[in-house]
Formats: C-alpha cells, sequence, structure tokens
C-alpha cells in the first residue's frame, strides 16, 4: 500500500522487490522515548533469564537441560520424557493461538518488543553508536577511507560483535549440555566435536544475523510476516500514521500559518524513517515489514514537541480510530481466539498439573489364552512395562483388581530407577469356579511404596475358559 500526498486516503498500489539485489546497509538514528524505553525494560529481563537459566542448579542439575542423549528433559523442578511429547505439541499450540490473539489485538509487538532477533539486533545496534558515534558519524565513517581511526572503530564493534554472539553461543548449547562441562571442555580442549561446533555455528549465525543481516530476517525470513495481515482487521492496534492530521505534509517556516497554506502536521523530517530498523517509511501506510517497535512513533512526538504541535501524529491505535475515531475491542474474532485459548490454556495446566511421573503399558500374552493350575486356577500371563519417569529410584507394588478376587501369583515388590524402563512377567489367577464369563475387566494398579501419590492404573482383559467346561 502506498501513500500519496496529494489526496486523503492511502491510494493501492504495487511495489516489485528484487529479491536478488542487495539491500542498502540502514542506518538507524538513536532515538529517546516511551516505546525505546519499554524496549529497554521487556528486553532486558528476557536477556537476563536466558543467560542465567543454565547457571541454576536444582536438585543437583541445571535448571533447564534438554539432554538429548538421556531423553530427558528437565524444565525447573519437572522432568519430561519422550512419552511426554503430547505436552510439547499442546504448548506449541497455544503458543500459536497465544501469537494469533495478541496479533488480532495489538498487531506485531511480539516482534517489535521480545522477538530475540529484534533484542538482539538492538543490542548489536547499541554496540555500533558507542563504538562509531550516532547515524550521521557512521555514515560518514564507512564513507570514508581506511584510516587508523576507522580500523580501530571497526575492530573494537566487530570485537564486542563477537563477544556477545559467543556469550550467546555457550548459552544456548548450555541449555542442552551443562554449561559448566562446556565452558570448562572447551577451555581443556576436551569438549565433544558436536558441542564446539554448535558453539561454533551459533556464533556465526549470531553474529551474521544480528550485525549484517538485521532486517531481511524481518522482511523475507520471518513467517509471520507474510500471515499476520490474515489476522489483522480494521480494530487491530498497530502503528499508524494519521494522514488526516498530517497530510499536506512538508516543510514550514517558523511561526508561518501552515495550515492557511494547506499543510498539514507532518513536516516531512523522516525522522520516522531513519529511526525504523526495517527501513520503511510509516507514512507509506500499513506494511508487511513493520514490526510495530514504536520508534517512529518515539521520533515523530519528539519532532511535534519541538515544533510545538499536539503529539500522536504518528501513534499506535487503530484504522477504524483514524477514520471514524471508534475502536471495537471486544469482536467476535477477538472473543473467539481469546476463548479457544483459554481453554487450552486450562486443559493443559489441568492434565499437567494431574501428571504423574509413573508409566505402566500392560500386554497379556496372546500365545496363552489360558492354563490351570493344581486343578483349580485360571492364569493368564502378561508383560508388564514399568517406566519410572520420577528423579529417583522407587520401589513398587502390584496389585490386580476385578469382579473376582483375582491374585498376582509369584510377583515381589521390585526397584526402579529414575528414567529406567523395566519389563517383566506377570501370572494373575482366579479361582476357576469363580469365572461366570470368558471375558472379564481387570485393573492392574502400580504404586511406589515410598510415594503413595505416585500411582498409575491400566485396564485390560482377562480371559477364562468356555462355559461349557465348567
Amino acid at each position: 500500500m502506498s501513500h500519496d500526498p496529494a489526496s486523503d486516503e492511502p491510494q493501492e498500489g504495487i511495489r516489485y522487490v528484487n529479491l536478488y539485489e542487495a539491500e542498502d546497509k540502514v542506518y538507524t538514528r538513536r532515538i529517546t522515548g516511551f516505546y525505546q524505553k519499554l524496549r529497554r525494560y521487556t528486553g532486558l529481563p528476557l536477556i537476563a533469564g536466558f543467560l542465567l537459566m543454565p547457571w541454576l542448579v536444582i536438585d543437583g542439575r541445571p535448571a533447564m537441560l534438554f539432554d538429548l542423549p538421556e531423553r530427558k528433559f528437565h524444565i525447573l523442578w519437572t522432568t519430561f520424557w519422550p512419552q511426554d511429547g503430547m505436552y510439547l505439541a499442546w504448548l506449541l499450540i497455544i503458543a500459536a493461538f497465544m501469537l494469533f490473539t495478541v496479533t488480532v489485538l495489538v498487531g506485531r509487538v511480539w516482534c517489535g518488543f521480545t522477538c530475540p532477533q529484534t533484542v538482539w539486533t538492538q543490542m548489536y545496534i547499541w554496540v555500533e553508536y558507542l563504538c562509531q558515534g550516532d547515524r550521521n558519524k557512521r555514515i560518514r565513517l564507512d564513507a570514508a577511507p581506511m584510516s587508523f581511526n576507522k580500523f580501530v572503530r571497526k575492530l573494537s564493534t566487530y570485537t564486542l560483535w563477537l563477544v556477545i554472539a559467543l556469550v550467546t553461543a555457550l548459552t544456548f548449547v548450555g541449555y542442552f549440555v551443562p554449561i559448566r562441562e562446556l565452558i570448562l571442555g572447551l577451555l581443556t580442549l576436551d569438549a565433544s566435536l558436536a558441542a564446539a561446533f554448535w558453539v561454533l555455528f551459533f556464533t556465526a549465525a549470531t553474529f551474521t544475523n544480528a550485525g549484517f543481516m538485521r532486517q531481511q530476517v524481518c522482511k523475507y525470513m520471518c513467517p509471520y510476516a507474510r500471515f499476520q495481515a490474515v489476522m489483522y482487521d480494521r480494530d487491530t492496534l498497530t502503528v499508524f500514521y494519521d494522514y488526516v492530521r498530517g497530510e499536506k505534509r512538508g516543510p514550514r517556516k517558523p511561526n508561518e500559518d501552515y495550515k492557511a497554506a494547506g499543510k498539514g502536521d507532518c513536516i516531512d523530517c523522516s525522522w520516522c524513517v531513519q529511526v525504523c530498523p526495517v527501513d520503511i517509511d510509516i507514512r507509506d501506510g500499513m506494511q508487511s515489514e513493520c514490526i510495530d517497535c514504536g520508534l517512529c512513533v518515539d521520533a515523530c512526538n519528539t519532532v511535534m514537541d519541538k515544533m510545538n504541535y499536539p503529539r500522536g501524529l504518528i501513534r499506535f491505535t487503530t484504522e477504524d480510530n483514524i477514520k471514524h475515531g471508534k475502536t471495537h475491542v471486544f469482536r467476535p474474532r477477538f472473543i473467539g481466539y481469546l476463548v479457544v485459548l483459554l481453554v487450552m490454556i486450562s486443559v493443559f495446566v489441568y492434565n499437567l498439573s494431574t501428571r504423574t511421573a509413573l508409566g505402566m503399558e500392560v500386554l497379556r500374552d496372546r500365545g496363552v489364552r489360558m492354563y490351570r493350575i493344581s486343578g483349580k486356577d485360571v492364569q493368564n500371563v502378561y508383560t508388564v512395562k514399568i517406566n519410572n519417569m520420577d528423579a529417583k529410584p522407587h520401589q513398587y507394588q502390584l496389585e490386580v483388581d476385578g469382579d473376582f478376587d483375582f491374585r498376582v501369583e509369584g510377583f515381589r515388590p521390585i526397584t526402579v530407577n529414575s528414567g529406567e524402563v523395566f519389563t517383566m512377567p506377570v501370572r494373575v489367577a482366579v479361582e476357576r469356579n469363580q469365572l461366570t464369563e470368558v471375558k472379564t475387566s481387570v485393573t492392574f494398579t502400580l504404586q511406589a511404596k515410598d510415594n503413595p501419590e505416585l500411582v498409575t492404573e491400566h485396564d485390560t482383559s482377562f480371559i477364562g475358559p468356555q462355559l461349557r467346561d465348567h
């Protein structure tokens, strides 16, 4: 969508993009304001949590460790196993619906404030400002021939970038390999080749993405930009340029009656473009590249303050608000997403809270239908598979229950280690004269002797002799 300064509304148009054309480097202007502070206050806790989590220890292990060789996924006080993959699927679905719900309500704010690509790019831009100066100084430095000053500034920039990338890579790999062992192994050259490879890979990826690719990741690689328009509507809160108030844009002299000259509040200073991390002009209308970071809002408000004009020429608002002065928050689409999201979260929390760290499978031996013991008992043979998903070993007791006096033959309490899957044959017997059915249901109950709350059940069938044999 493009904008014609001579008209009052955005005009539909076609924008051609050459995917093989190298993009110009984006030099962003440093700006202060409410949304810049908000980005900082949302980004810093995420960075701190990301960096500190692998160092926290719970029960002698990292607080969050995805141990792929052992197929254990430690998250705080809970250990998940491959059998818990259902929870991961649910969590991903909930995250997707949460993203849809937030997008319908407030647009692409995830990208602008909390996306790792945005947060790390913001850090790298801050390093550029620290080592090379603000926008105009960086432009002049890049245009100047190589000199000692330029070499030192570029070297210091790339060195700090590399340090950030290395710390990021070590921390990320530290979620899969205990970080203390990882760092010690790298320092002593005793780390595995796989761990060393991934540290180098993520160091290079972070250095490249946040240092050079930046807006190209948001514009061309991120799928979110492609389907966000489907979730937007006229009441979605996002960054808009108030063309009704701003047009006709253009410079003006001090104390000039610009309204009498047919001009709007936009002085065409281009600050909103200079601060944009994805290099777009918000005045051209809504664009898929916009990440709703709010930097253009801060820049425009700064200019409006200098001109003694009201703030909000560029602001977070809705299309309906600009055209009709109204915004409908609770609309059918948003309510639908919200209801589905709340239901899924409730079901997920309930299942997670009732989850037991014990699994059991019972399979009746198909090769032995029945057999008699001492002429009075009917027995079925079962294969019982016990999966101890708790963090410590337990001794388990097995019982069987049904419509008749079933009993487990030859079973003694067994100890199963943490993470162990123990398989054993089990004989279930009942007196023949009690059976009045060929097939009946039985329930196996497995319980830890040292923790009565660690219990699970499994229903199966018991096959008896034909009734004519009684």
